[in-house]
């Protein structure tokens, strides 16, 4: 079905062409996107299942990490999926409103994800500088109001894109060089002016993630300053020790993402399909690795993950 105006014929069915210039390649690169989907979702439910199950873990620390696992699990469903479709059985069809669908629950997600990040350095900061107040300050009550705001914030941010995308008019081609659909990316093929969009976009990482980042350096600094008056080495190395499995997770998270964003703006010699692979990079390694590192890191989550899968060891 298409709609007629005055700039020709709206398109509102696209293509996802996957991985442009290595579609004879998809069915090897599909293997990796399979293996991340997988660890994904098993290392995030287990993360979930063992949180919720294990009282000793009832803690603010581990309740932020299970709202991150959450939403792991919704970034790698939104998006692995649909790629998984186009590599094996060329399925990258998609209507607009599910494109637009889509777009929403990852930037929303992605967002998410930051805001949670930045409670996880706000949680280590309570942690180190008030140890005394800690339970006090982070009582279940508030842990939940942050979780409520974090979502709120998210999807109160993407919600706007939706109509900022329905009132376009996509006249241009509607094959989409990519696996999954984004914001400035389908909106470049209408034939209006998007410059509300762009700066809409712009607005919302500079209010959002770009804000995050720089909160989680400030918070990152008291830590650091607090670390280095603590008389006792041991009693540093060990208060070091508790961020270190939260600082591997933020390279992982931002490190990505930052590197695609200079390609995209500075690296315009650069292939299409390094882009994508890089914006795909930042949606499967995230989900894929970050249980992994708090598995290996946090030594209450690797015991008790020891216990459930080999019980008899345990």
């Amino acid at each position: 079905m298409v709609t007629v105006n005055h700039t020709g014929v709206s398109h509102t069915v696209f293509r996802l062409l996957g991985i442009p210039g290595l579609e004879d390649q998809h069915m090897w690169i599909s293997i990796p996107f399979f293996i991340s989907y997988v660890t994904a979702l098993l290392g995030n439910s287990l993360l979930i299942f063992i949180i919720f199950t294990k009282r000793s873990l009832h803690e603010p620390m581990y309740l932020f990490l299970c709202m991150l696992a959450g939403a792991d699990i919704v970034l790698s469903t939104c998006t692995v999926p649909q790629a998984l479709a186009i590599f094996w059985f060329h399925a990258g069809e998609i209507s607009l409103d599910r494109c637009i669908t889509q777009l929403f629950f990852i930037h929303s997600t992605f967002i998410s994800e930051s805001g949670i990040l930045l409670v996880m350095a706000f949680d280590r900061y309570i942690a180190i500088c008030y140890p005394l107040r800690y339970t006090t300050i982070l009582t279940n009550s508030l842990i939940g109001k942050i979780g409520v705001t974090i979502f709120l914030r998210s999807y109160g941010t993407i919600f706007p894109i939706i109509f900022l995308l329905k009132r376009l008019t996509f006249c241009r081609s509607n094959i989409l060089p990519h696996t999954s659909c984004e914001h400035i990316g389908l909106a470049k093929y209408s034939c209006n002016d998007i410059r509300v969009n762009i700066w809409y976009g712009f607005f919302v990482l500079m209010s959002t993630v770009t804000l995050d980042v720089m909160l989680i350096f400030i918070s990152y600094m008291l830590i650091l300053h607090a670390v280095f008056h603590i008389p006792s080495q041991e009693a540093r190395h060990k208060a070091l020790n508790t961020c270190g499995s939260h600082v591997c997770v933020m390279i992982l998270f931002y490190g990505p993402g930052i590197f695609s964003v200079l390609t995209q703006r500075f690296g315009h010699h650069i292939s299409p399909h390094i882009h994508v692979l890089l914006a795909s990079v930042c949606i499967l390694a995230p989900p894929m690795l970050n249980p992994i590192i708090y598995g290996v890191k946090t030594k209450q989550i690797r015991d008790q993950v020891t216990h459930v899968l080999f019980p008899k060891v345990a």
